[in-house]
């Protein structure tokens, strides 16, 4: 009867492209404080990489490129204690010549607004708020004389030119055994994020991995 009912409720959600599975069975973390958050992938795949970069030591601050809202910023700052956060965001939505290249590339509308945060908001967010170091304003000006290596980085402004930006600015910066989330890489509502990475990595010789999470990501590591 259990089996029966399971059935019908995946066929159901299946058809909405949302699919029941199995946590990771072999993991000794227990995954609840995972209930209502959306994007286990994601949020699963962060943690696994931090536990990687714990037991091996590397070195270097975190950062996240497209903060938003803050909820996936307080993920990293929540895995990340004891490292400085770097938070990067215009905190005013997509920038107008950021649009004009989506636009004109017919990569993306570029319409999403994206303007309804604040850093106040973010901040209220972040469980070590005291290790977060704000970076308002555009990208990759607001990095400039910086003197930072980093472990990891997500890098999430769903636009060409600013993932672009990001990737030069910080795979240079990127610690040996860190790693860099990218979203939307398979993204078909912003294709202008798999030329990106993918115009970045054949000039560098490396290789993204697909992440399957729900926005489509990729991952870049050293």
């Amino acid at each position: 009867m259990l089996k029966f009912i399971f059935k019908l409720v995946s066929k159901f959600f299946h058809k909405r492209h949302i699919y029941l599975v199995k946590s990771l069975v072999y993991d000794d973390k227990k995954t609840q404080e995972y209930e209502g958050r959306a994007d286990y992938i994601r949020i699963k795949t962060l943690e696994l990489c931090a536990r990687q970069i714990k037991a091996k030591d590397v070195k270097g601050s975190v950062a996240e490129v497209g903060v938003y809202k803050g909820q996936f910023a307080a993920l990293i700052n929540e895995n990340f204690p004891d490292k400085s956060l770097y938070l990067f965001d215009t905190f005013e939505g997509f920038s107008k010549k950021d649009i004009d290249t989506e636009k004109k590339k017919n990569f993306s509308t570029g319409e999403q607004d994206f303007s309804d945060t604040s850093v106040e908001m973010v901040l209220s967010k972040m469980p070590f708020k005291e290790k977060c170091i704000v970076k308002k304003g555009f990208f990759p000006e607001t990095a400039a004389g910086m003197n930072e290596t980093f472990c990891f980085v997500s890098i999430d402004t769903d636009l060409y030119e600013p993932i672009y930006a990001s990737l030069v600015y910080f795979y240079d910066r990127l610690e040996h055994g860190g790693y860099i989330f990218i979203d939307d890489f398979t993204n078909f509502y912003y294709k202008g994020a798999q030329e990106a990475v993918n115009k970045f990595c054949n000039e560098r010789g490396i290789t993204p991995i697909p992440m399957a999470d729900v926005c489509g990501g990729a991952i870049i590591s050293k």
